[in-house]
C-alpha cells in the first residue's frame, strides 16, 4: 500500500477537493460512523433533514459520537436535536458549526469544545465532502452532473459499490492518459481518436472508437468526453446505443486506501412522454453494462503492485502529465497556478480521423 509520499506527491496525505462518501440513503437521524481521509466522522441529519459530517471523538472525553446504543441520552431520543449532536458520555451538544453550545450540568462553555466539521452538499442521490488539509471554505464548486438528474427523459443512477482498493486514487486518475489498456481490458475497436486536454483543475479525455458491446452495430463509434474536476471523481458524457452520463467515484479511506463507486445515468426518451417499467429496465441493463466494464478496471487495481515510476512509453499517453496535474491537489492552493502552468493545454496520442495528423 503505497502512500502519498511514496509518489511524492506533495505537502499534504490527503487532497483538497470534493469527495463522495456515500449515497444520500447513508445519512439519517441516528448519527453514523464513517472513516475517510484517515479520520474517524460521524454522519447524521439534522430535524431540517440537512446532512452534517463531523468529526467524531469528543474534546471533552474523547468518547465516540456515534458508537453508542446504551446512554439515556440515546435511549430517550436526544442524540440529535434540532440541527446539533450531544455526545452520549456527558451530554456535550455541538451545532452545525461544531461549537458546544450545551453542557447540561455547566453554565461555562470552554472555547476549545469544537468539533471540526466538512462542508457537505446533497445532489444527485449522493452525499458530497469537502476536504481542504489547509481548512479553507470550497474555491470550486460541485457540478450539476450533466443536469440530467430528475429530469424528463433520463432514469436516474443507482450508486454501485465497487470496493475498498489498496491502491492510491494516482493509480485510478493515470486511467486518463492510459491508451493501451482500452482494447484489451475494455474491448475498443477501430479507433479515431485519443487526446488529453488539460484545463487548470479540469483534465479531460476525447475517445472515439468503435466497441464490442456498447454500440447498437459493429460500424457504429462510441464518443465520450471524460473529464475530472478536481481529484475525486470522474464525469463522463457518452454517445452510443443511448446518450447516457456517467460518474466514479474514488475517496480515500486511508492514504492509499480507495473506496470506488460507479453510477451511469441514461436518457431513454425526448421527455415527451412518461417513462415507463421497460425504459427503468432498459436503463438498468445499460447500467449494468457499464459497470461491468468498470469493473475490468476494478480487477486490474485490485490485485496490482503500487507503480511509483511507469515504465512509459510515448504511445502510452501522458501519464506524467496526469500525475503532475494531479499534484495540485496536495499542495497549498497557491501552488497550484504553477502547476497547472506546467500542464495546461492539449496532448493527441491517436487521431486517424480523415485530414487529421497527431500534433
Amino acid at each position: 500500500m503505497a502512500t502519498s509520499k511514496d509518489y511524492g506527491l506533495g505537502e499534504f496525505d490527503f487532497a483538497r477537493g470534493w469527495f463522495m462518501i456515500g449515497p444520500a440513503s447513508d445519512a439519517s437521524r441516528t448519527p453514523a460512523p464513517i472513516r475517510y481521509f484517515g479520520r474517524d466522522l460521524v454522519l447524521y441529519r439534522g430535524e431540517s433533514g440537512t446532512a452534517y459530517v463531523v468529526d467524531a471523538y469528543c474534546p471533552h472525553m474523547g468518547a465516540h459520537l456515534a458508537k453508542n446504543t446504551t446512554s439515556y441520552i440515546v435511549r430517550d431520543g436526544e442524540h440529535v436535536e434540532g440541527e446539533a449532536i450531544r455526545c452520549p458520555f456527558h451530554g456535550w451538544r455541538y451545532g452545525p458549526d461544531g461549537a458546544c453550545n450545551h453542557i447540561p450540568y455547566s453554565d461555562f462553555i470552554p472555547k476549545a469544545a469544537k468539533l471540526r466539521t466538512y462542508p457537505v452538499i446533497e445532489r444527485a442521490g449522493i452525499l458530497w465532502v469537502w476536504h481542504d488539509p489547509e481548512g479553507l471554505e470550497p474555491d470550486v464548486e460541485l457540478p450539476d452532473f450533466g443536469g440530467h438528474y430528475g429530469q424528463p427523459g433520463w432514469v436516474e443512477w443507482k450508486i454501485d459499490y465497487m470496493g475498498d482498493l489498496n491502491s492510491h486514487g494516482i493509480e485510478i486518475v493515470d486511467n486518463m492518459a492510459d491508451f493501451g489498456h482500452f482494447i484489451p481490458i475494455h474491448g475498443a475497436t477501430d479507433w479515431q481518436y485519443f487526446a488529453n486536454e488539460f484545463i487548470g483543475p479540469h483534465l479531460h479525455q476525447y475517445y472515439s472508437a468503435g466497441h464490442r458491446t456498447l454500440t447498437a452495430n459493429p460500424e457504429d463509434f462510441l464518443v465520450l468526453d471524460t473529464w475530472y474536476e478536481g481529484p475525486g471523481f470522474l464525469q463522463s458524457a457518452m454517445a452510443g446505443a443511448f446518450d447516457s452520463f456517467i460518474m466514479i467515484a474514488n475517496t480515500p479511506v486511508e492514504d492509499g486506501v480507495t473506496r470506488s463507486w460507479h453510477a451511469l445515468m441514461v436518457k431513454v426518451h425526448d421527455g415527451s412522454r412518461e417513462t415507463t417499467d421497460e425504459d427503468r429496465a432498459m436503463a438498468l441493463a445499460y447500467q449494468e453494462g457499464s459497470r461491468l466494464a468498470f469493473a475490468q478496471d476494478v480487477e486490474i487495481w485490485a490485485n496490482k503492485r503500487e507503480c511509483i515510476n511507469p515504465l512509459a512509453i510515448p504511445n502510452d499517453g501522458p501519464y506524467a502529465k496526469v500525475r503532475l496535474w494531479y499534484r495540485q491537489f496536495y499542495n497549498p492552493r497557491n501552488k497550484a497556478p504553477e502547476i497547472q502552468g506546467r500542464v495546461n493545454g492539449l496532448h493527441v496520442t491517436l487521431d486517424k480521423r480523415p485530414g487529421q495528423k497527431v500534433a
